[in-house]
């Protein structure tokens, strides 16, 4: 299903997608097929998206594209207490 299809399906809403397709281009996955798998409420998302399988995403349906932006390097320090 293109991402145009979800957003008219599901009005202003997070939706858990499976990503079937995508483009890359620079530093950015644009995703291109998707399954919808649900719904999210807004009060979930934030917890759906930290825990979305590989190949899967939480995405809200008032961005007009699907667009992941990537990171090139995924080290992140974290400055410990002592």
């Amino acid at each position: 299903m293109k991402w145009q299809q979800v957003r008219e399906l599901f009005p202003d809403q997070f939706v858990l997608l499976s990503i079937l397709d995508f483009t890359e281009e620079e530093d950015k996955k644009i995703v291109t097929e998707v399954a919808p798998i649900r719904t999210i409420p807004v009060q979930d998302a934030n917890r759906e998206f930290f825990s979305a399988e590989p190949g899967s995403i939480v995405y809200h349906t008032s961005n007009e594209k699907c667009v992941i932006h990537l990171r090139k390097d995924p080290m992140l320090r974290v400055r410990r207490g002592s």
